[in-house]
Order: structure tokens, then C-alpha cells, then sequence
């Protein structure tokens, strides 16, 4: 199962693999050459399938609890003062995604969408300390019944060139679902009220959906 965010690249991706196998096999002579130009074509496709999935995820919904928003690997965890939305202390919890980590972006919590802002910016590499507030980025704000307002903020990174959020203002959204895609290698990062309970450790994998990032 593929994102829609990726249909017209998957589709553009498949027509030059195609076309390139189908050159490769009328003008390159050698075998060795052939077979080579046709590997490095087929994995480029496999390449840009593999960024555009999307796998199915049967979430336990709980207000609860604070699910990871993304797959990929916890990097920081820490207080931190949060200037655009909130203008005081909170707890930052960064997900740094690879190029090859599902590159959905699902809600956090359930609740109300409070503030969601588009910033365009550079594409410093994502973990990047600068990259939270100068790189191309989202900040979305949720209210949920048991923690209050979760903030939580895509980050392109050095080879992500668009950002998709869905969030907007007064929405209703259900933990789990789909709050959109960032393509290419990326960052999120949650912001939680102070006090809150972490339950992921520094270089932790987590999976979106599942890894509980904070309970009550």
C-alpha cells in the first residue's frame, strides 16, 4: 500500500524505469554492462516504493497516551523553551527519519487542532540544531482531554522538498491517523507539557502509531 502523496513520483518513476530498461536492452551490447544498468534502474524504482509506503497500522486509541508520530529514531529529550506557539518551557521529543523509514506523519493524540502554520525555510540537514526553527517546517497544536495542547512540528530536512500537512484549525482528529507526509528525510519533533511522563529513551526506535511516547 502506497501514500497518495506519492502517486504521480511512483508513476513517473516506474514510465523512466521502463524506458530505461527497454534502452538498455536495444543500444548496450555487453552483457555485464546491461545487467548492471538494468540493477541500478530496477533498485532506483524499489528506492522511491519503499519511501511511499504506507503499511496498514491497527492503533489502540488512548487518550492516555502520546504515540509516536513517525517512524524513526528518538534523538533528543529534553527541556527546551518552545518561542513560537506556547513561549515557555516544555518537553521536546525529536524522531529523526532516513530516507528509508516510513515517512507518514500520523496524529500524536486525539482532540482538537488549536494553531497549524506553514513556514517555508532552508533544508539544513535535519538534525541540525538550527533546523527546528530555520528549515522548511509545519507546527501543528492539539488539544486532547487528558495532556492539553501537544505541539508537534515537521522539519524538512537536506533532501525533504515538501512538507503535507492536513491539519487545519478546528479540525477533530483521531489518534493514528494520517496528519501527513514529509518527503525525502525529515524530522518531527513534540513538544509536551512539563512533568509529562516519558516512556522512550534517547536512540530508541519508534514506530508510528505504536511506540508510546508519553503517558499519564
Amino acid at each position: 500500500m502506497f501514500h497518495k502523496e506519492g502517486g504521480k513520483i511512483i508513476l513517473i518513476a516506474t514510465t523512466l524505469t521502463v524506458v530505461f530498461l527497454l534502452l538498455a536492452d536495444h543500444f548496450i551490447t555487453i552483457f555485464w554492462l546491461k545487467k548492471g544498468v538494468e540493477l541500478l534502474v530496477l533498485f532506483f524504482l524499489i528506492l522511491i516504493l519503499q519511501f511511499f509506503r504506507n503499511p496498514k497500522r491497527d492503533v489502540a486509541i488512548n487518550d492516555n497516551h502520546v504515540i509516536a508520530p513517525v517512524d524513526g529514531k528518538v534523538v533528543v529529550i529534553e527541556e527546551v523553551f518552545e518561542s513560537e506557539y506556547f513561549k515557555d518551557k516544555r518537553l521536546q521529543v525529536s524522531i529523526f527519519m532516513s530516507p528509508i523509514n516510513v515517512h507518514v506523519t500520523r496524529y500524536a493524540v486525539s482532540g482538537k487542532v488549536n494553531f497549524s502554520k506553514y513556514h517555508p525555510g532552508k533544508y539544513l540537514v535535519a538534525w541540525h540544531p538550527k533546523a527546528s526553527t530555520e528549515n522548511e517546517r509545519t507546527t501543528v497544536v492539539v488539544e486532547n482531554r487528558v495532556f492539553g495542547e501537544i505541539l508537534y512540528r515537521q522539519i524538512a530536512g537536506a533532501l525533504a522538498r515538501r512538507i503535507v500537512n492536513y491539519a487545519e484549525e478546528g479540525m477533530q482528529v483521531i489518534q493514528g491517523t494520517d496528519a501527513g507526509f514529509i518527503k525525502f528525510g525529515s524530522r518531527v519533533d513534540l513538544f509536551l507539557p512539563l512533568g509529562t511522563q516519558i516512556d522512550v529513551q534517547l536512540n530508541q526506535k519508534a514506530v508510528g502509531g505504536k511506540t508510546i511516547i508519553a503517558s499519564k
